[in-house]
């Protein structure tokens, strides 16, 4: 796992929904950010047109993991949630910590959806970076207990303050090209050594397996969905998020 340089900056509309009814969801996939939805609208015409400027970064989209959840209490009694988690690759920018539910919750738990904006382009196979997200609650908060989801879980912290995490990560996939692929249920072939064989039940992420003899009716983007391609004998000789 990498440290990344992102550190996220206070959602400023974020902060101001916590008591209004706020829920941001990703486009469909494949489908391009929208003005104003998070990404920057494309400057100086479409690709493929003269003057046209590569973009820079996807649409909003829920990062991949959760990892900690930790509210801050200042002298003065103001709270922030502080949630940590990981992203597939280095693209990904602008953190931010989402509420998802209206007012005073029936529960006390107050719902958030850790997202960022997503690389422009597949990603290459890598260590996980870590990113920061802060969200500030204010004095005198109804809630009593902070939720946080991602794409692949969600971990939730129940005493105010304090903190909470995932103590055991699984297999990001950064070693994993040339390894024997064994599907849920299935059966390792016979004499090749554990550290050559990833098992998709230690994959925590959405894995897309395209094996030699498939193929391929559509090819929607998700930055948070690992593909594998194998080869004829198991191994996977290709392999991105996308």
């Amino acid at each position: 796992m990498t440290r990344s340089m992102l550190f996220g900056s206070v959602s400023l509309v974020a902060a101001l929904a916590l008591g209004v009814a706020y829920a941001q969801t990703p486009p469909a996939a494949g489908q391009p950010a929208q003005p104003g939805a998070g990404a920057p609208a494309a400057q100086g015409g479409a690709p493929g047109y003269p003057g046209a400027t590569p973009a820079t970064e996807g649409p909003p989209w829920p990062i991949v993991f959760v990892a900690s959840v930790e509210l801050l209490r200042s002298k003065d009694g103001r709270d922030i949630v502080l949630a940590r988690g990981l992203v597939t690759s280095k693209g990904w920018s602008q953190p931010n910590l989402i509420p998802i539910n209206q007012g005073a919750p029936i529960d006390g738990v107050l719902d958030l959806l850790f997202e960022a904006a997503s690389p422009p382009t597949p990603s290459a196979l890598g260590e996980f970076m870590e990113i920061d997200a802060l969200l500030p609650l204010g004095h005198q908060h109804p809630y009593k207990a902070i939720r946080v989801r991602s794409a692949a879980n969600a971990l939730t912290l129940k005493q105010l303050p304090g903190y909470a995490e995932v103590k055991k990560l699984k297999n990001d996939c950064s070693n994993c090209l040339g390894k024997y692929f064994v599907a849920k249920g299935g059966t390792a072939p016979s004499g090749v050594s554990a550290d050559n064989i990833l098992k998709e039940e230690d994959l925590l992420w959405e894995v897309r397996v395209i094996r030699p003899n498939q193929g391929i009716a559509s090819y929607t983007v998700n930055p948070n969905r690992l593909t594998l391609v194998l080869t004829e004998d198991g191994r996977i000789s290709d392999a991105a998020w996308d």
